[in-house]
């Protein structure tokens, strides 16, 4: 029988492992010295570098609709600490350093969230798609990401109205598993973010334009069935562009596909069988 970790020995255990991590994270950030952004303006820099949109309440196989309900709220109270923060040359955006921990207290609710694997739910729910969207606008920029994790290689819903390229997506939890960008150039760059009730809007804009824009699309995409498990494929690029002449320059290999699909799978999916 396989020895259990110490965090899976009960809830209790699997919480101070928690808060254990969360203070070694406090402790790197303070040794490393790291310059997070601080500032934060209510006048927009001028130059739209990109916006988009993502729907708030979506269906997601089985998923209580409630919960959707409660992340709207979540969303809501998230984004007050991030709009209109400026991110300097030499700066480092995160997530959990503006948000801080969403708790009850403080007004969150209790919205879906991934553990091992799994939908489940906690009070703060639904963070995960916030640092989606910033993700999606950072990688049509010249900002670095120096943190940034996946949901371990897993398809948890079918496609509802999908925008953006499978396997674009980011896992955070408070504040060990955060998402991060730094600002290696010399331009400045703001983010600004609100719901208006329906869609969670965002826009990246900076102080003066980009050499280069960004396209991202998704090259290969099929179902395939391994040994009895169904995975999703494909890979996903970036392109490098010439602003003034709309030339590609590069096309960059950012994420190979190979996730276990965690939903039933239907006939139009068209599986194809490998030994």
């Amino acid at each position: 029988m396989k020895r259990k970790l110490f965090c899976e020995i009960s809830p209790f255990t699997y919480r101070i492992s928690v808060e254990k991590e969360i203070l070694k994270r406090h402790l790197r950030d303070f040794t490393k010295k790291v310059k997070f952004a601080k500032e934060r303006t209510k006048d927009s820099l001028p130059t739209v570098i990109y916006r988009h949109n993502s729907l708030i309440r979506r269906r997601l196989g089985n998923v209580d609709m409630q919960l959707q309900e409660n992340k709207a709220v979540n969303l809501a109270l998230a984004v007050k600490h991030i709009d209109g923060l400026l991110i300097h040359p030499g700066e480092t955006f995160s997530v959990w350093k503006q948000i801080g921990r969403t708790t009850e207290s403080r007004g969150y609710k209790e919205g879906l969230t991934i553990t091992h694997g799994k939908p489940a739910k906690g009070i703060g729910g639904g963070m995960c798609q916030l640092s989606n969207l910033i993700h999606w606008m950072v990688l049509h920029s010249d900002l670095t990401i120096t943190e940034h994790h996946h949901h371990d290689a897993l398809d948890l819903f079918p496609d509802h109205g999908r925008q953006i390229p499978f396997g674009t997506g980011t896992s955070i939890s408070y504040n060990y598993i955060d998402y991060r960008v730094q600002n290696n150039t010399s331009n400045t760059y703001q983010l600004r973010l609100w719901v208006d009730g329906e869609y969670l809007c965002g826009e990246l804009r900076a102080t003066t334009p980009q050499e280069h824009t960004f396209h991202i699309h998704a090259e290969n995409e099929y179902f395939s069935r391994e040994d009895g498990v169904v995975y999703r494929n494909g890979k996903v690029y970036r392109d490098v562009i010439n602003r003034e002449t709309g030339e590609c320059l590069d096309s960059q290999l950012i994420r190979t596909n190979h996730a276990k699909v965690m939903y039933e799978c239907t006939p139009s999916m068209n599986i194809i069988e490998k030994n």
